[in-house]
């Protein structure tokens, strides 16, 4: 059994207003999964993009509105959205709280495909 120890200090800038902890990826075991948090300021979050793979994103604080492919819906605490894999979504923070987000992805490295992008982005994986 691995226990894992957190440390909110070692969160990073994805994009400007946009904090990153990830809590669980390829780097520290996990084979089938990823788990980060976010911290997003007032009009900030994530643009358009899709994962191989389905994502559950939870709100903790705050309030998201989430685009999925041609829907838009607004979530608050305690609430989150199944994200089927190759779905366009994105969010961002629409209240004036800062927006704390979780996403846990079925895969250990982190790679999304963003619309207005041509790379794959891809974090926490391994170096070979």
């Amino acid at each position: 059994m691995t226990v894992l120890k957190h440390d909110p200090s070692e969160t990073e800038l994805w994009r400007d207003g946009v904090r990153t902890e990830m809590r669980v990826s390829a780097l520290n075991g996990a084979y089938q999964l990823c788990i980060f948090e976010q911290w997003c300021d007032k009009g900030l979050g994530a643009p358009i993009h899709e994962h191989a793979v389905e994502e559950v994103l939870e709100v903790i604080g705050g309030t998201a509105e989430i685009w999925l492919d041609d829907e838009t819906m607004i979530v608050t605490a305690n609430q989150s959205v199944l994200i089927p894999r190759g779905a366009m979504h994105g969010f961002k923070n629409i209240g004036d709280d800062i927006l704390h987000v979780r996403a846990t992805l079925a895969a250990a490295v982190f790679e999304a495909s963003y619309d207005d992008r041509a790379e794959l982005s891809r974090r926490y994986s391994p170096k070979a």
